[in-house]
């Protein structure tokens, strides 16, 4: 599969959350990209210009876990990443520092335990000692929150939430709402736009592993949608208005949803969305931007054509926009100016 590749200068990594060099969330740049190819560069502030009463805006609530665990096997230090909950007590996990057969038992606290029961290509199935709510009050005592290698210092895990993040369950933030603030949600709602939730939980995006390149139809999800965000959504398409996704994980989980219309309730999603993708609901995305290669810039294709996304993204890199979490933001909109 041919994905979209530019170069990206280390300098464009963020590595540092805007609070910490000297601003606020929402203190970060914005590029917003029309489906005709037409570009406006703001400030994230400005995003408010951007919407229209009777908009939805529908937010990713999933919360952060800390999903790097270390422990010890045969006294040997073991460190793995979380990637996908399995059932109250399993999970599939990825070795991130050594490894241990199936049939060990992970040491990490005098509490939690982990049994290894399974391995599946790069990953592992763990069986915890705990499950449920003591689970992942375990996690949040013992993990860590996934850092990659840009990221230099050990920020606390409270800088890898969305201030709207409820439901604990993401191994990684859902990052595109990171510069979102309460203000910034009552001021839309003030001017008649709809704001609803979706729960869609993320896994790994780095499978740590060059070689390993897994068809997107094997990245299983899960994802719920209220009865509350299925009717407004379901008013919003009745009526011609348009509905704002911030996240591709809000896309994917209301795409999968669509049956005619939006069915509330929920599963496991693995839908792969690129440019032959027809879109039955979103008419828009806030998103990071993505690095090189990566699956979500297939999706970003199903909202602009590739070489409109390939121009503005070159662009992005000539004006120093930031990537990554803590870097700045793209608004994508299927229509032309207003």
């Amino acid at each position: 599969m041919q994905r979209m590749t530019f170069r990206l200068p280390s300098e464009l990594h963020a590595s540092i959350p805007p609070e910490q060099r000297g601003s606020g969330r929402g203190d970060v740049r914005m590029m917003v990209l029309y489906e005709n190819g037409s570009v406006d560069h703001k400030d994230f502030k400005d995003i408010v210009n951007y919407f229209q009463k009777g908009d939805v805006l529908i937010l990713n609530n999933s919360r952060t876990l800390p999903a790097e665990l270390e422990g010890t096997t045969n006294n040997e230090k073991v460190r793995f990443r979380l990637s996908r909950r399995l059932n109250e007590s399993e999970w599939e996990v990825l070795y991130s520092k050594g490894h241990a057969d199936v049939g060990q038992t992970i040491q990490i606290s005098n509490e939690l335990t982990a049994l290894v029961i399974k391995t599946d290509g790069p990953f592992v199935h763990l069986s915890f000692s705990r499950y449920g709510v003591e689970l992942f009050n375990e996690l949040y005592r013992n993990g860590q929150p996934i850092r990659y290698e840009y990221i230099q210092y050990p920020w606390e895990l409270d800088y890898y939430q969305t201030v709207y993040g409820t439901v604990p369950g993401s191994v990684e933030m859902t990052s595109a709402g990171r510069a979102i603030s309460w203000e910034l949600i009552f001021a839309l709602k003030a001017m008649g736009v709809k704001v609803g939730y979706v729960t869609l939980h993320t896994g790994l995006s780095d499978l740590l592993q060059e070689d390993w390149s897994p068809d997107p139809s094997n990245h299983f999800e899960s994802y719920h949608i209220p009865e509350e965000t299925a009717r407004m959504l379901n008013e919003a398409k009745r009526e011609g208005r348009r509905v704002i996704a911030v996240g591709t994980t809000v896309v994917r989980a209301i795409e999968t949803a669509f049956d005619r219309d939006i069915k509330a309730g929920g599963g496991l999603t693995n839908l792969y969305i690129n440019s032959s993708s027809k879109l039955n609901v979103i008419n828009g995305l806030l998103t990071g931007f993505h690095e090189p290669e990566a699956s979500h810039l297939d999706m970003l294709t199903a909202f602009v054509s590739e070489s409109i996304l390939r121009n503005a993204y070159n662009d992005a890199v000539e004006r120093m926009y930031l990537w990554h979490e803590f870097g700045d933001v793209n608004l994508i909109l299927k229509d032309s100016k207003r």
